[in-house]
């Protein structure tokens, strides 16, 4: 997946994204109609949806491990259903840390792993099947949301409260999976996630839906030790430039950056240039959780190499009203359960 462009993120459309225009107005079109197609399957147990509007990060992965610890202490057995995209695995198949690796599973895959049960499944109605026979009552499908082949209980979209939806134009004009009208329709919950105004027209218009908005808080933690370490930070993650601006508000030393697009699969080449440039300057490296497991999977010693050497920013999603979201998933499983 190469780097999302800078001109999806403008507030007004750009020359390029209205030369684009007629393209996205057709891929609109065709996600559209997907989303909007009938389910192909319904899972023997509920399904909450983590989604976004947009293509590129907006924290699904923490904020699915923070959905999963709450869900545990209601008492619920939760199960995480991925698609597990940058690996090779089609599935359905139980992540397994000791067997599987990034390259096999894909990075997420490998992060919800270390947090609970996790099935990777490129047909979704497949891993609902896997999911259910490992004796979990609700899965936790992270992204799918634009896919409509298994039907979802709750469709819980999360939202950067500083970038929003950028130009609001579909790909490959703008950031948008789908139109937004469509998509709105399919939300069942809104997701706030950070400061900022940049959500502010997302949130009039789930609004208008009577949706009142959540909202939650990636919280980054990392040595206080290593405020004094000279850092080479890099990330291939939807928004590396977030990870890197987060690495120095925190007080780290970040004397050189690299970014990669997102699920980057790293060179031999892009490896040794890393290297070289952190003993030009006596830096060390600062990576995202998931870079590291994608480094990890990798075939290459190399790779494995600059594992070993890398610190870690990692971030927790803190989730706020967390009464009322327990509340809103609650009344849908009952809901599911009358209907039944």
């Amino acid at each position: 997946m190469r780097k999302a462009p800078e001109f999806w993120w403008d507030n007004k459309p750009s020359a390029l994204s209205l030369l684009l225009y007629p393209l996205s107005q057709i891929y609109g079109r065709i996600a559209g109609r997907r989303m909007l197609a009938p389910p192909v399957g319904i899972s023997k147990i509920p399904v909450l949806c983590i989604g976004n509007f947009v293509v590129g990060g907006t924290g699904k992965t923490p904020f699915a491990i923070s959905l999963y610890e709450l869900l545990k202490k209601e008492g619920f057995s939760p199960i995480f259903l991925l698609r597990g995209y940058g690996g090779t695995q089609k599935g359905p198949v139980l992540v397994s840390r000791s067997n599987h690796t990034a390259a096999d599973v894909g990075d997420e895959a490998m992060l919800l792993a270390e947090v609970g049960p996790t099935v990777v499944s490129s047909d979704r109605v497949e891993g609902a099947v896997t999911a259910r026979g490992l004796d979990a009552d609700i899965i936790i499908m992270d992204d799918g949301f634009q896919n409509a082949s298994l039907q979802k209980d709750l469709s819980i979209v999360l939202v950067d409260a500083d970038r929003g939806i950028g130009n609001g134009q579909c790909l490959p004009g703008g950031p948008l999976r789908a139109p937004m009208d469509i998509q709105m329709v399919k939300t069942d919950l809104l997701m706030v996630v950070g400061k900022g105004e940049g959500a502010n027209t997302v949130v009039r218009r789930a609004a208008r839906r009577g949706l009142k908005p959540f909202h939650s808080q990636l919280t980054p933690t990392i040595d206080r030790k290593l405020s004094d370490v000279p850092f080479l930070a890099f990330a291939g993650i939807g928004q590396p430039d977030k990870f890197f601006r987060t690495a120095e508000e925190l007080g780290l030393t970040v004397r050189q950056t690299q970014a990669f697009p997102d699920h980057h699969v790293f060179s031999d080449k892009e490896i040794q240039e890393l290297f070289e440039r952190a003993r030009n300057e006596s830096l060390q490296f600062l990576t995202t959780a998931k870079d590291l497991a994608r480094l990890k999977g990798m075939k290459s010693e190399r790779a494995r190499q600059l594992a070993g050497q890398c610190r870690v920013l990692d971030v927790r999603m803190e989730i706020g009203e967390v009464e009322s979201l327990i509340a809103a998933i609650q009344g849908q499983i009952k809901q599911r359960a009358f209907s039944n």
